[in-house]
């Protein structure tokens, strides 16, 4: 399956050079590519693309909102985060907004690329040690916000069982193996905690499970 993609950034070196380095992959196709936010949400609008690379910082509309946007009109499509530094604060804005993630602009065109495939299959951009810092700092700077409890106990015991795992950055393989249970049993438990909970993807889900202190800072 060829992977759709939308490259949003303010610099035209930028853009243009991760587009170059994501065509070149033979399971990958950049569709548009837009200057700001505005321009992003028209593009998505008009290509559906599976994955959005958006930068935090635009002109006319930043990141951030139009992630929220998009989010909210285009649930198929997932945006991972473009971002200069590892703790800026914007990005902690952009998860709580519906970003499936957060890539670094200085890493390497393997790590790019990887990121798209893995939002692309509904994983979570959690292995990254920026990424589990990140998660951690934004889970302790947010207020448990009240109606989290309520969700909570829409869930049964092992599905909580499963989205702590998935806070903790496990993958279906890996979360069966803890649970002594099957990889596709497993799988089943994570589509039915993103169902029971309206979330888009696992990183919803390890987002929702630090609000919810199933999984605290360490």
């Amino acid at each position: 399956m060829t992977v759709r993609v939308l490259v949003a950034d303010d610099q035209r070196l930028v853009r243009e050079g991760i587009a170059v380095l994501l065509d070149a992959q033979p399971d990958m196709d950049v569709v548009a590519l837009a200057e700001d936010g505005m321009r992003a949400i028209h593009e998505v609008e008009h290509h559906r693309p599976d994955i959005v690379l958006m930068d935090v910082r635009m002109p006319v509309m930043d990141g951030i909102e139009a992630t929220r946007r998009i989010a909210a009109a285009a649930r198929s499509t997932r945006v991972i985060m473009l971002t200069t530094f590892d703790l800026d604060e914007y990005v902690y804005a952009a998860l709580r907004a519906g970003a499936s993630g957060f890539l670094l602009k200085e890493s390497s065109a393997q790590a790019l690329s990887d990121a798209v495939r893995v939002v692309a299959r509904g994983d979570a951009l959690l292995a990254p040690s920026v990424t589990r810092r990140l998660l951690e700092e934004f889970a302790a700077r947010a207020d448990p916000p009240a109606p989290v409890k309520n969700r909570l106990a829409g869930l049964t015991g092992r599905e909580i069982e499963v989205l702590t795992l998935i806070a903790r950055g496990r993958s279906n393989l890996e979360i069966a193996g803890d649970l002594v249970i099957s990889e596709q049993t497993a799988k089943s438990h994570v589509s039915r905690i993103l169902d029971k909970l309206h979330l888009r993807d696992r990183t919803q889900a390890a987002i929702f499970a630090y609000e919810a202190r199933l999984v605290t800072p360490r």
